[in-house]
């Protein structure tokens, strides 16, 4: 290009941006927005994945993440000084530097809590008098001499261990010390000695110096063996009889450790070494998982072995913690690229209406440079050098605004991400708009829909997606949104075809009831409701665009609301599943039982509504399926109402009863959410439920859960119980108990036990905790309370589960911008039509109070139109994805003992409801606006001479 070109250009380029600054700022700010959406989100991704790993691998158990390379003692070949040299401190201390130079990348090691030393791997027999023998079996004690015990501890009485002379396998005595639990469970005192028997010689005395706290219990120098800070209560495996005895930890001095090699306790060399997750990222997971498994079992251990020696072996859990957070990755990144692809499709359509809007706006002054001779080239340069010198900066704007505001992630996927909306606006508009001039146009045609007929290829491309929404829909319901080769892109985008297939029938439809409603508004009088309804029906903002960005919009909205719907919901189910009510009242031992003043004090406090003693006992044994296979209600069917239902003879032999107080259990099931509880077929009269006599001969009616009354059969069975032995006949089934988690379980009415104390008491209200526990304080300490806020609680999000949860709020939040933009860009499109029409309208004696009321009323049966496409595809792609969508990984993964049943989508209606409300709300609004506006201008302003509108 010549020096005179870019001369010219540069002129124009300013003028035209000083011309229209307002479409300029506008496009802009929408540019920069779009491009900080785009960047942010795999930012997001990458931030939430790399806090996931190293959340799952500071928060595991030291025993799971350490690494450990441990070997025998040396063997008994060598001779004694070599044997004694590699159990020394210092030698430990330069093979395991030489060791954390061998970790191969990206695990790295928390250098400050690496531990190596000498230890004994089988438990040495103390027979001291002064040690407890909780039955009478002596304790178990292990012996290590580890590095750091200074810098990791306190001493709290008493000295630190030294070595006064060098320590030899065939030392008769060396110095240790104790923790404060150790001690204090042990009875364990400074001066304290304790006989370790040695093969040498008679035995090893080992004083007790000092007595220490640990500094960080928790951490990995502690908590890698548990046993050197706590001891622990064990069962003994030799004996037939529960029996158990102490096991603990005496740590000697560090170079202490040659005194072992002496005792038949087979004492090991070993390094510990824990992880550093301060520098891993989420895309390091399947290289630390490839490390981890080449030191167990591949050329990495090979390495280790040339430097601790031929015998040494790696042992560590962290491959499985790797592994799982890799699982969690994969389930949860698929619902993610539903919202990804949901919002970057509302987005690029957007962006595509914002580009006809502007080619819409400077059609005659393109068509009149086009007439002048204006070729297609440089009419295209030239609008792609305006487009770029105001889009260009806002994508930069938003990539930067992204890296600063999003936590750490990559940046080359932002990058492009970012680079993706700039393009698409540089490309689309030009493009767009000298298409549109390949031909030099006189005056400028009618682009309603009445006059335009769908062609062939229209028709062929609409069928080809209809095609792709049924295979992706039918795909996503059979096998879900995870897949073995990682996310599914037609899956994924399953939603957006859905709604693109909805905005094409909408398009085809939605002119025939405008046309429809169009016939009796021409028999009333006045114009003004036939005038807008047969404008509704040739408006071009009826067009295929704004109706597609509309749909896609409130159905991202509506999916991603259900899905944040669907997590919280499935974690109060899961709450109130754990505990059964709203407060719970157990005793610690399954048969501790609640005493009457402590049921009446906790049911008179404040806040609680109800209160129901509820007796639970665990593994009743069930007879053998009974030969009828089926449980039949008092009146000829089960179920808690009327009718027969066949139900599969469950295969456990066990189950729970309940006894209840059935008036108050059953305002505890209403309260919880379950099922109408007939507490009236719980009473022992009736032929169901007769009464024959005392002991076994009694027959209680049953409300049994569907799996036991099915193998209880319809004729009464026998139970022998801890409450009672009697008979049973099952009078009804219910598939929830609100006071027991098993599947198996029968409930009985209290009254008829021959031992009914309660053992649980579930509370419903909201009595003060502290008050509800000072309550039951008051009986001992033999009683837990259980909160069904607390236990919602420990659903507390992994940085996984909320950097995803997060992701889906800004999903609904985008959607229901980006639909709410729509609206206002397809207004705008033809607000200068609009604004004629009034003109010439009011030159014909239309007042202002008439031209507000058309405006309305063309907008709003469009809306109204597009409102409820929105809802219907929102609740439709629901309805259809919701069998292949399983929200466990989002709501309850990582949680113990929570119920890990499929949680699938629910309709959200604040989700589906507020964002097409607002649709039409701003439509009204921006109708009403404009026909404010254009009557405060005057005709001759909107009506000039040669103007085609």
């Amino acid at each position: 290009m010549s020096d005179g070109k870019r001369a010219s250009e540069a002129p124009w380029i300013r003028t035209r941006l000083r011309t229209a600054p307002g479409a300029a700022s506008a496009l802009a700010v929408l540019v920069l927005v779009t491009a900080f959406l785009a960047a942010a989100f795999p930012r997001a991704v990458d931030a939430y994945e790399t806090k996931g790993l190293r959340h799952d691998i500071t928060t595991a158990a030291p025993s799971s993440s350490v690494v450990e390379v441990a070997r025998p003692q040396p063997g008994l070949e060598l001779p004694q000084e070599q044997r004694e040299a590699a159990t020394r401190s210092d030698e430990l201390a330069r093979v395991g530097g030489e060791l954390l130079k061998a970790l191969p990348a990206p695990l790295r090691a928390d250098t400050s809590s690496v531990a190596y030393g000498v230890r004994t791997t089988k438990g040495v027999v103390a027979t001291e008098p002064w040690l407890p023998r909780p039955d009478a079996v002596p304790p178990r004690l292990s012996y290590a001499a580890q590095s750091g015990i200074e810098e990791h501890a306190t001493l709290v009485a008493g000295a630190w261990p030294a070595t006064p002379a060098e320590v030899t396998e065939k030392s008769g005595a060396v110095q240790g010390v104790v923790t404060e639990e150790t001690a204090s469970l042990l009875k364990v005192k400074v001066g304290a000695t304790i006989a370790l028997p040695a093969s040498l010689r008679k035995t090893v005395t080992v004083t007790i110096t000092g007595i220490i706290a640990p500094r960080d219990p928790l951490g990995s120098y502690w908590s890698a063996d548990p046993l050197m800070r706590s001891p622990s209560l064990v069962p003994d495996p030799e004996s037939p009889f529960p029996v158990f005895f102490w096991t603990g930890t005496v740590l000697l001095a560090k170079d202490a450790g040659p005194v072992l090699l002496g005792t038949a306790a087979e004492p090991a060399l070993y390094w510990r070494i824990p992880p550093d997750a301060t520098a891993l990222t989420g895309t390091d997971g399947s290289r630390l998982r490839a490390s981890v498994a080449t030191l167990e079992g591949g050329p990495g251990l090979l390495k280790v072995r040339e430097i601790a020696g031929g015998t040494a072996v790696v042992s560590t859990g962290l491959g499985h913690l790797v592994e799982a957070n890799a699982r969690m990755r994969d389930a949860i990144s698929p619902v993610i690229a539903v919202a990804a692809l949901g919002i970057g499709s509302v987005a690029a359509v957007v962006l595509l209406m914002t580009g006809a809007l502007i080619a819409g706006r400077r059609r005659a002054e393109l068509a009149l440079m086009r007439s002048r001779g204006g070729s297609l080239r440089g009419i295209g340069g030239r609008l792609l050098a305006e487009t770029a010198v105001t889009v260009l900066p806002a994508t930069a704007l938003g990539l930067l605004l992204a890296t600063l505001l999003v936590g750490e992630g990559r940046w080359w996927p932002g990058a492009l991400a970012a680079a993706g909306v700039g393009l698409l606006v540089c490309v689309a508009l030009p493009l767009r708009t000298t298409l549109q001039h390949i031909r030099p146009v006189l005056g400028t045609p009618r682009e309603d829909m009445v006059s335009a007929r769908p062609s062939r290829r229209r028709t062929v491309v609409e069928l080809t997606l209809l095609v792709l929404a049924v295979a992706a829909v039918t795909a996503l319901r059979r096998r879900g949104t995870s897949t073995e080769g990682g996310t599914d892109l037609l899956v994924s985008a399953a939603p957006v075809l859905v709604a693109l297939i909805a905005a094409l029938v909408l398009v085809r439809l939605h002119p025939l009831p405008l046309r429809l409603a169009t016939r009796p508004m021409a028999r009333l009088r006045g114009a003004i409701g036939f005038l807008s309804l047969a404008r509704a029906g040739r408006s071009s903002a009826g067009g295929a665009l704004p109706l597609l960005a509309l749909l896609l919009a409130l159905a991202t909205a509506a999916f991603g609301g259900s899905v944040v719907a669907g997590i919280g919901d499935a974690r109060d189910d899961a709450a109130l599943a754990s505990v059964g009510a709203d407060a719970r009242i157990s005793g610690r031992s399954e048969r501790t039982t609640l005493p009457e003043d402590l049921v009446r004090t906790v049911s008179g406090l404040d806040g609680v509504r109800n209160a129901a003693p509820v007796r639970v006992e665990y593994g009743i044994a069930l007879p053998e399926p009974a030969s009828d296979a089926a449980a039949a209600d008092g009146d000829g069917g089960t179920g808690t109402g009327s009718g027969t239902e066949a139900g599969a003879a469950t295969a456990s032999r066990t189950a729970a009863l309940v006894g209840v107080d059935p008036a108050s259990y059953a305002r505890a099931a209403r309260a919880a959410g379950l099922p109408d509880f007939p507490a009236g077929r719980l009473r022992p009269s009736g032929a169901a439920a007769r009464t024959a006599g005392d002991g076994s001969d009694r027959v209680l009616p049953v409300i049994a859960s569907p799996g036991v009354a099915a193998r209880l059969g319809k004729e009464p069975r026998a139970l022998k119980t801890l409450s009672g032995d009697f008979t049973v006949r099952v009078v009804g089934t219910t598939e929830r108990a609100a006071a027991v988690s098993p599947t198996d379980f029968l409930i009985v009415d209290s009254r008829s036990l021959e031992r009914g104390a309660p053992t649980t008491l579930l509370l419903t209200g909201t009595p003060d905790p502290g008050k509800l526990r000072a309550a039951v304080a008051g009986g001992g300490e033999k009683y837990a309370v259980q909160l069904r806020s607390e236990e919602r609680a420990r659903y507390v999000d992994t940085p996984m589960q909320a950097g995803a949860e997060r992701i889906y709020l800004t999903a609904v939040a985008a959607g229901a911008g980006y639909a709410l933009l729509a609206v206002l860009l397809s207004l705008l499109q033809t607000a200068p039509e609009r604004k004629t029409l009034l003109a010439r309208l009011r030159t014909m004696g239309l007042t202002t109070a008439q031209g507000r009321r058309l405006l309305a009323f063309e907008a709003t049966p469009q809306a109204v139109l597009a409102a409820g496409g929105g809802l219907f595809t929102g609740w439709a792609t629901i309805a259809l994805l919701s069998p292949g969508i399983d929200l466990v990984p989002l709501a309850l993964a990582g949680v113990a003992g929570s119920d890990t049943s499929p949680v699938t989508l629910r309709t959200d209606l604040w989700s589906l409801g507020l964002p097409a409300a607002g649709v039409v709300a701003l439509t009204a609004a921006v109708a009403g606006g404009q026909a404010w506006w254009a009557s405060r201008r005057g005709s001759i302003t909107e009506l000039r001479a040669g103007d085609s509108r």
